[in-house]
């Protein structure tokens, strides 16, 4: 049963999105509204409707968009759906104002129990790695496997190109770097992303630049465009302070599915010094070791990053071998250079 037929969401709006948001081939976007919460969703026809489901989360300042080309390597093994979080990509504001990782999670939370598509293959870059983690921590009935893509999990020394987006949470801080730049045009800040997230920048296409550059002019529109931004970096810098059981390395040693783990070498945003720790946190992991991969490895390297998810799916149940407690460090030297 698809989402819009759904009777848990029968009461929410469903509706079409704006033509104004890019739809990639194979894709289709719709918006689900659901108490506190309306999330755009970016899903893609499955090759056999008996596929399992996989929901993908996207890290601070992305969208769904971020997905796009994983999920289309992945349409023969997973039912793929892509969501904007609240205040992101044709996503509006949550009705309360909370943008922190457990104000995320809980609209993943809340989404997945709507639509009853769990327990979910859970992907999540960066941002969307801490949500994902919250997420499969708190409900591990929803979660079959875990893949996390450079997730924002606490560094004690961050990256040095990181401290902006921490400075970001800070309060006036977004407004001040707004008046700052507000000459730069919409082609400087995407290339200055890039730049920043990307290992080798010069490996996207000038298709793909010229899609970043409309979504954000479209974007920066939107009257709560930067108030999403920092409330966003806030809540990271929140999450990175909590400690006890709400600390985000202690959930991700409560974490219960198999999960699969993927740094990148040339990552300015999260330590990939960071990898050896988090292969020892989460109980049933792979790691994926990118050394020429940035921030971003699902859209730099998707076919290598589908293709470590494909030997995740082999290992765990649907193969019928069990790996539990195992740790599989996977290299891949000078990937696709």
């Amino acid at each position: 049963m698809s989402s819009t037929e759904s009777p848990s969401v029968s009461a929410a709006s469903v509706f079409p999105r704006a033509a104004s948001v890019r739809v990639g081939e194979g894709e289709r976007l719709r918006s689900v509204g659901l108490p506190g919460v309306t999330l755009s969703i970016r899903s893609r026809r499955p090759a056999s409707q008996d596929l399992p489901p996989a929901l993908y989360v996207h890290g601070l300042g992305g969208s769904s968009q971020n997905w796009s080309v994983l999920m289309a390597e992945l349409d023969d093994v997973v039912h793929s759906e892509a969501l904007d979080l609240p205040g992101f990509g044709d996503s509006p504001p949550p009705d309360d104002g909370n943008y922190s990782i457990t104000g995320h999670a809980r609209a993943v939370i809340r989404y997945l129990d709507a639509v009853g598509r769990g327990p979910v293959h859970l992907f999540g870059n960066s941002l969307g790695g801490a949500v994902t983690t919250r997420v499969a921590a708190a409900r591990p009935d929803l979660v079959r496997t875990l893949t996390l893509v450079s997730p924002a999990l606490p560094e004690l020394r961050i990256q040095r190109a990181a401290a902006p987006t921490a400075l970001l949470g800070v309060p006036g801080v977004a407004a001040l770097f707004t008046r700052l730049t507000k000459e730069w045009t919409a082609e400087q800040r995407v290339g200055g992303v890039m730049a920043l997230c990307y290992g080798d920048p010069s490996r996207v296409t000038s298709e793909a630049f010229q899609d970043a550059v409309e979504e954000l002019e479209r974007r920066l529109q939107l009257p709560y465009f930067w108030d999403a931004m920092a409330r966003s970096a806030r809540g990271i810098v929140n999450a990175y302070t909590l400690g006890g059981q709400h600390g985000l390395w202690r959930q991700a040693e409560r974490v219960l599915a198999p999960t699969l783990l993927v740094y990148g070498g040339r990552d300015q945003l999260v330590g990939f010094r960071m990898a050896a720790r988090a292969a020892r946190a989460f109980r049933d992991s792979r790691l994926l070791s990118l050394p020429d991969a940035g921030h971003v490895a699902m859209m730099e390297y998707p076919e290598v990053v589908a293709t470590a998810f494909r030997e995740l799916l082999a290992d765990t149940g649907e193969s019928g071998t069990d790996t539990e407690g195992d740790v599989t460090d996977v290299t891949v030297p000078g990937a696709g250079s």
